[in-house]
């Protein structure tokens, strides 16, 4: 305890030098907690909303599917398991079939995924409810980025074109009932929807789907003959993927911060052990031993992550949670980056992430307080009396 009051003491009485490193410390704690609340809320808002509109509480692919391999997709269609109908009946399940088609907005060819769903369905976000009805023609929904690129708008006629069952090509014209805005370009770009039945009817296709939608919550069956299962983890792979490599890339950005407070602090004690070379002295004459004498300095440098820590949550505090209520704008154009986030982006500061922060910022500034007081163990008494540094 008298170490710890000796060096509080010591460490106020430094005046502005001791706080222009506080300031700095905290400057770097802030930031850190930050960038990384950022990442941590674009991150969780991406899987929400890829969940909300796409992914469900999992999915069951048809054997040949695969949303990666544009190839695969005539082939990608198969009966829906007697299993899966029971929870598409119930409500907990909805299949979706997926055929390659092309249109020809203003005359123009256009390559695009021509996709059925249930309008009455309730396990995705997608609004559906829309396709219901629509009497003579087959009514389609597209997602506004799409609508922005070809130019079409509710009421608005589109010619289709596409392969059914039996390879042969068929067209006919659609007519636009509703444009949906989603942050998920998956369900959106190159994208038109429509009635699941309709759609069947079209390409020849009675009861098949090409992947069937779990709600959330909702547990897998099991293996199913002919369909693989993917859980959600699985199919989040990639948003969580970039958010690990985008957390890399920051830590570059951390450890410069650390660095340059650390080598303040780091230069605080050198020339602090080289002023107070007679204090050293007469604290070992009084019988202070050498260990506690480092430890005094060590301490002292400590307290500066303590106090940035104090002052990072005086000013740090109301930023971050003005932050995280009112959100960060995202600039124009962002939408088309490929990842589901809206135009704010709302981060989010676990309390394992702040502790963790100031744990580390706590370890590294000791240790770097200890480098410098090694050489107080080689120090003679007397010499430090006279000023000397042996």
């Amino acid at each position: 305890m008298l170490i710890l009051r000796l060096a509080l003491r010591n460490l106020l009485g430094a005046g502005l030098r001791t706080w222009l490193n506080v300031i700095a410390l905290s400057f770097s704690f802030v930031a850190i907690v930050f960038l990384q609340g950022m990442y941590d809320g674009m991150n969780e808002q991406a899987s929400r909303a890829s969940v909300d509109a796409m992914y469900g509480g999992g999915q069951y692919w048809q054997a040949r599917y695969d949303p990666y391999d544009p190839l695969t997709l005539p082939d990608a269609h198969g009966p829906v398991p007697p299993a899966l109908d029971s929870l598409v009946a119930r409500g907990l399940a909805t299949p979706i079939l997926v055929r390659q088609a092309s249109i020809y907005p203003g005359g123009r060819f256009r390559a695009i995924l021509l996709k059925g769903i249930a309008p009455g369905q309730r396990v995705l976000s997608i609004p559906s409810a829309a396709l219901a009805g629509g009497g003579a023609t087959v009514p389609a929904l597209v997602g506004a980025r799409m609508a922005r690129s070809t130019g079409l708008k509710p009421g608005d006629p589109i010619t289709v074109q596409w392969r059914d069952a039996r390879g042969t090509f068929d067209a006919a014209d659609l007519r636009i009932v509703a444009v949906m805005h989603t942050t998920v370009q998956e369900v959106d770009v190159d994208q038109l929807w429509v009635p699941l039945e309709a759609l069947r009817r079209l390409t020849v296709m009675p009861g098949e789907a090409s992947l069937v939608v779990l709600r959330p919550g909702t547990a897998a069956l099991g293996p199913l003959a002919g369909w693989s299962w993917k859980d959600q983890d699985w199919l989040l792979r990639d948003i969580h993927a970039l958010k690990r490599l985008k957390s890399i890339d920051a830590s570059v950005l951390y450890s410069f911060l650390m660095f340059l407070a650390m080598l303040a602090i780091f230069d605080t004690q050198v020339l602090s052990i080289f002023r107070r070379r007679r204090e050293i002295g007469t604290l070992m004459a009084l019988g202070m031993t050498r260990p506690r004498v480092i430890g005094l300095f060590t301490v002292e440098g400590a307290l500066h992550g303590a106090l940035a820590a104090v002052l990072a949550a005086a000013y740090g505090l109301p930023l971050l949670t003005y932050a995280s209520l009112r959100g960060l704008g995202m600039p124009q154009g962002t939408d088309s980056i490929g990842l589901a986030v809206g135009e704010r982006i709302y981060p989010i500061y676990p309390a394992a992430l702040v502790a963790g922060t100031a744990v580390l910022v706590l370890l590294v500034t000791t240790v770097v307080s200890y480098m410098p007081t090694r050489r107080i163990a080689k120090l003679k008494p007397t010499d430090a009396l006279r000023g000397r540094m042996t």
